[in-house]
């Protein structure tokens, strides 16, 4: 199954493995001790999954906002 990530001003939605739910920014901040606008979509992943699949190049928050 595939994670998805859908980037908003207040944090991330998440749909993992069929349960969606919202990482807060000040979580995401807390967990990578970063801006949250610094933090790229892998952290994210790593935050969400276990053991994630980590394709292509890392894409800061900030660039997808």
């Amino acid at each position: 199954m595939s994670t998805d990530l859908t980037f908003t001003d207040d944090g991330v939605d998440v749909v993992y493995e069929g349960t969606e739910f919202e990482l807060e920014k000040d979580l995401i901040e807390d967990a990578t001790g970063k801006g949250y606008r610094d933090v790229t979509d892998h952290e994210v992943l790593q935050i969400v999954a276990e053991d994630p699949d980590l394709d292509g190049e890392p894409v800061r928050i900030g660039d997808v906002l």
